[in-house]
């Protein structure tokens, strides 16, 4: 009994095993697809660089939303894991020292060139990430919007631990984290579609410039021992 239930968790691991890595071949074929046919790419195109057909598609990813989700899913695991790395390239987020010293041009500079070095290198599949499907998504199984969230979360603990280590109040931390992202995917999505757009060193600079006079202020300790408001970042009381 014992050694007939082991054969079958046996079998059960390789096939769920295979499945997963089914799976990734064909996402990783999606998405070679778009890049080489756009956004708009077919089905039959992404099963001939798969190599396989429709059907099989379908039995591993479901419809074109469920390819959808796949690629998604694959898209933001890249960009927070670069995301993660811009940040921790400039700033060390558990050291108070390194919040107080760190430039915030600097940090907004990595971190926003992250997130355009992706729309720039892979364009299509860019564009086939933020174009939904035709079909109606309640907000908590959106893709883009998990996206956003999980960056904006990201962003949030950032400026909570810079506000702490500068004695200010941190209640801003969560509304800056959320403007922050929408700031820069609007700017990232209008220069993805401009047919003359600057390059993408221009338009880091120029976000972070922008930004940078308000996170400039976030990181700046404040006098004595007593927080700032958030009044208290304003040019006009600098």
């Amino acid at each position: 009994m014992t050694s007939e239930t082991n054969r079958l968790d046996g079998r059960d691991t390789r096939w769920t095993t295979h499945r997963v890595q089914r799976r990734r071949q064909l996402v990783e074929a999606a998405i070679k697809a778009i890049r080489k046919h756009g956004a708009t790419v077919g089905m039959d195109d992404i099963a001939a660089t798969a190599g396989t057909s429709k059907t099989v598609i379908y039995r591993h990813l479901g419809d074109r939303l469920g390819l959808y989700l796949a690629v998604v899913e694959a898209v933001d695991s890249l960009i927070l894991s670069d995301f993660d790395k811009a940040i921790s390239s400039g700033i060390d987020p558990d050291d108070p020292a390194s919040l107080r010293d760190a430039d915030p041009h600097a940090v907004l500079v990595a971190v926003i060139d992250s997130y355009l070095r992706l729309v720039e290198n892979d364009p299509e599949v860019y564009r086939f990430v933020v174009r939904r499907p035709l079909v109606d998504l309640p907000a908590e199984a959106d893709p883009v919007a998990g996206l956003t969230d999980a960056i904006a979360g990201r962003l949030s603990e950032l400026f909570t631990a810079a506000l702490t280590a500068a004695g200010r109040d941190t209640s801003p931390a969560r509304t800056w984290g959320h403007a922050l992202v929408g700031y820069v995917r609007e700017a990232a999505d209008r220069w993805l579609a401009d047919p003359d757009r600057p390059p993408r060193a221009q338009v880091v600079q120029h976000l972070a410039e922008f930004a940078s006079v308000g996170l400039t202020g976030v990181l700046r300790p404040v006098d004595g021992a007593e927080a700032a408001t958030t009044s208290d970042l304003s040019p006009r009381n600098r």
